[in-house]
């Protein structure tokens, strides 16, 4: 059974930055694949980056060039560095890892207004 802990959510101006954070533990090996969701108040949960262990990656069209992760294979950490942030980010970002089967994290809001 793997957890995910997440930090990092709060509020922010449009144009601020945040980082998010996830930790997993309970898995004795490299988590294939690792990144982040989020889900908006009356939307549906959607992808926003995937990072592999081997360094590739994948974002939502809405954050390219504006959201970057990354991530630590060996301590099986992942970050997500979100810059430009616009209201449109409004959520709460869930961390998830795939390793035979896939793990969520409890989530953390981020709130994104003037």
């Amino acid at each position: 059974q793997v957890q995910l802990v997440e930090s990092g959510g709060g509020s922010v101006q449009p144009g601020g930055s945040l980082r998010l954070s996830c930790a997993a533990s309970g898995s004795r090996s490299m988590i294939p694949v690792m990144g982040w969701h989020r889900q908006a108040p009356g939307k549906q949960r959607e992808l926003v980056a995937t990072i592999a262990r081997g360094g590739f990656t994948n974002y939502a069209d809405s954050v390219k060039a504006r959201f970057t992760v990354s991530r630590d294979n060996n301590k099986n950490t992942v970050w997500l560095q979100m810059d430009s942030l616009e209201p449109e980010d409004t959520a709460v970002y869930y961390c998830y890892a795939s390793l035979f089967g896939t793990f969520w994290g409890q989530g953390t809001q981020v709130t994104v207004s003037s």
